[in-house]
């Protein structure tokens, strides 16, 4: 099993097999925007833009879970980070990443990535996942983490 085998519902509503990312690389990241870490949609869109050429994707995925900090809806939410940050790289509707509600995608990338000492669950927005072109899971990383302090692993995975 990989990333390629689960589908997501996009943040206009229609169903996404990941299948059609295969052969990218990918940064899956849990996102909100009412956080203080949301500034970082600035660095993600840096990198989308710095790398798609190359068969790179980030995929945003809200999620209101973390002291709700995510409360709009789906078209809220598009309008913000379209605005705002002026995100173009695609965007899912809202899931939860903990708990019995998980998202099946999420259930699978923790299994694979355990945070800092073996933890499994997501402790917070912005927590970012590295894919490889194969849909492994490569790396985890925290929320402290910035999108450019990624972006060497990035240029690995896409060599």
């Amino acid at each position: 099993m990989n990333v390629f085998d689960f589908s997501a519902t996009s943040i206009d509503g229609t169903t996404t097999d990941l299948a059609k990312y295969r052969g990218k690389v990918l940064l899956i990241v849990n996102v909100a925007s009412r956080c203080s870490f949301t500034p970082q949609y600035a660095g993600l869109e840096e990198l989308y833009q710095r790398y798609k050429d190359r068969g790179f994707e980030v995929l945003g995925f809200p999620c209101n879970q973390f002291g709700g900090q995510e409360p709009g809806e789906e078209a809220t939410i598009r309008e913000f980070c379209s605005t705002k940050y002026r995100v173009t790289f695609p965007m899912f509707s809202k899931i939860e990443v903990n708990g019995p509600n998980t998202h099946p995608l999420y259930v699978f990338l923790k299994e694979q990535r355990a945070g800092w000492l073996g933890v499994r669950r997501i402790g917070w927005n912005f927590v970012k996942f590295l894919v490889d072109r194969e849909g492994n899971v490569l790396n985890r990383y925290s929320t402290m983490a910035t999108p450019a302090s990624i972006a060497p692993a990035i240029e690995a995975a896409l060599q």
